[in-house]
């Protein structure tokens, strides 16, 4: 199921699974997904196969359908009135959008970190420990502090707010509060994180902090990215997949894509003369 397609076959068909090598095995496999709003269709027969342990990165310019991707990948689609998918998305091996699917327990295995942060206005402990709670993962007051911590420490945030558990998560500076969001993420073990766009609301030094979070947490989970900066997807991923028009054009090794892309649509966006 999870085995690379030859790369004559994949270049064939725009519906079969693109994997661009081995090395990994597949944590989520979509299928000839096509997403609609209504009669709007925005995503168009994709089909990628996302490995373990490496962060994937969706570039492509605004409006191409990567975030909208993205979003089909914990179904946070279902909440947009009108939306439907049509195709399979697996997650080790099982359809997401089959009906007897948990919504609740498939974000939890597969968190989303928004291109806003978006704390909830609870204390910082409080927004960590809220997902635990519901969740009944931890056991004890004592449990759920010592996921607090580990999961503020994860992100880079421990040292900076642990004195200060009880304050307001809102009350942080916006890249704290991104890496708070990214915490809150963890704190319910995932399998895969999703971010949309994490860096764009933030400073430059923000964002440095956030990219060296994305690779300390690499090979830990399974990270997907959409980006519209060419060089931060360059810098923190593995994996590109280059967006246009709902469709993924062309997919690989993040080195590859940028230095040897096969598809002139790829190269042209590359080097700046659309997007």
């Amino acid at each position: 199921m999870n085995a690379p397609v030859p790369a004559a076959e994949a270049a064939n068909s725009s519906a079969a699974p693109v994997f661009p090598d081995p090395v990994s095995p597949s944590k989520i496999s979509a299928r000839g997904v096509s997403v609609y709003y209504g009669q709007k269709r925005a995503i168009d027969d994709v089909s990628i196969e996302i490995p373990k342990n490496y962060v994937t990165a969706f570039i492509g310019p605004s409006g191409c359908g990567k975030s909208t991707f993205l979003r089909s990948l914990n179904r946070m689609n279902d909440t947009i009135p009108g939306a439907r998918v049509e195709g399979e998305i697996l997650l080790d091996g099982m359809d997401i959008y089959r009906s007897a699917m948990d919504v609740v327990q498939l974000r939890a295995r597969v968190g989303m970190v928004f291109q806003k942060p978006n704390p909830f206005p609870k204390s910082i402990y409080e927004n960590i420990a809220y997902g635990p709670r519901i969740h009944g993962i931890a056991a004890s007051k004592g449990e759920l502090d010592g996921i607090v911590e580990q999961s503020l420490q994860r992100a880079g945030l421990w040292d900076e707010v642990k004195d200060r558990l009880g304050d307001s998560g809102t009350a942080l500076s916006g890249g704290q509060q991104q890496r708070l969001c990214i915490a809150r993420a963890i704190a319910v073990d995932p399998e895969v994180i999703l971010m949309d766009e994490p860096c764009s609301a933030l400073d430059p030094i923000a964002t440095a902090r956030i990219e060296e979070l994305i690779d300390e947490l690499r090979g830990r989970y399974a990270i997907v990215i959409v980006t519209h900066s060419m060089q931060q997807a360059a810098r923190v991923s593995q994996r590109t997949a280059f967006f246009h028009l709902g469709k993924i054009v062309e997919y690989g090794t993040t080195s590859d894509i940028f230095t040897t892309p096969r598809e002139e649509r790829t190269k042209d966006y590359i080097t700046g003369r659309y997007g």
